[in-house]
Formats: structure tokens, sequence, C-alpha cells
């Protein structure tokens, strides 16, 4: 199970969870940074970090799905962006809420980054996730008690 957690005492997260807590006993998937290449190694999107956006995050499903895992039980992520401009940023955040990351919705930092491993990289996301025993092992959605 997880449990998103957004403490009360501090400000209210826009759209993330300050924590996210998995119970003891529970298999964690630490995946590296999934990045825009096709199945080639070409980087898809050139010079359009939303296009990356969306190609890392169906990366990551793959990445996910070979380790028994999916989007809906990722519990943290680190968004990287090359740019210092808030609204890239927020671009690139726009597509991973989209994705169905923020469901739950998870810890996350996003970082604006003066450059990434490959060429022409633009976005890079690593993630922690939950690897269900079963398909269909419950995410614990954010409660009011929560907040």
């Amino acid at each position: 199970m997880i449990q998103r957690v957004t403490v009360p005492v501090l400000f209210p997260p826009p759209r993330y969870a300050h924590a996210s807590v998995v119970e003891a006993g529970t298999k964690l998937a630490f995946l590296a940074g999934a990045v825009p290449l096709d199945e080639k190694g070409d980087i898809v999107g050139p010079g359009d970090p939303v296009r990356q956006a969306e190609q890392v995050i169906a990366n990551l499903r793959e990445q996910l799905g070979a380790v028994g895992s999916d989007l809906a039980h990722v519990v943290a992520t680190d968004v990287y962006v090359v740019s210092s401009e808030p609204s890239v940023l927020s671009a690139v955040w726009d597509v991973v809420e989209a994705s169905g990351l923020s469901a739950g919705p998870h810890s996350s930092t996003l970082l604006g980054v003066a450059c990434l491993g490959y060429a022409g990289q633009l976005v890079e996301i690593t993630a922690t996730a939950v690897v269900p025993e079963e398909r269909g092992t419950p995410v614990v959605p954010e409660r009011e008690g929560n907040r």
C-alpha cells in the first residue's frame, strides 16, 4: 500500500505530495533516469521539451512494466529539465501530471539544470516505484486527514 501525505503545517504543494509511505515488506524498484531516446537511440523531439517529456513518460512506462509495476505505483520522481525558465518547467510538469504519474499524487522534485547526458536531451525522469505482488495492489489516495 502507498499512503500519500501532505503535511498540514507546510505550504500546500501544487499537485504533488510532501511524502509517500510504503509499508515494510514491499518490493521497490529504483529506476535509472528515463530519457527521450527512441529504440534506435535517437533523440525524440529535438528542441521540444514537451515532446521529449512525452517520450520520457513512454519510456518510463516501459521500464516500470519490465519490473512488474506501472505509473500508478510510482512513489517518487526527480524531473530534470534543461531550462532556467519556470514556464518551460511548468510545461514539462503538465505532461507529467497528465500522464497519471501524479494521480497519487506522488512525491516529486522538478529541477532546471544546465545539461543532461545526451546531446540535445532536454528532459529526464528518475523514479522509485512499488512493485506489487499482484496486479491491482491498491494505491491509497491522499485523504483529507493528511492535508
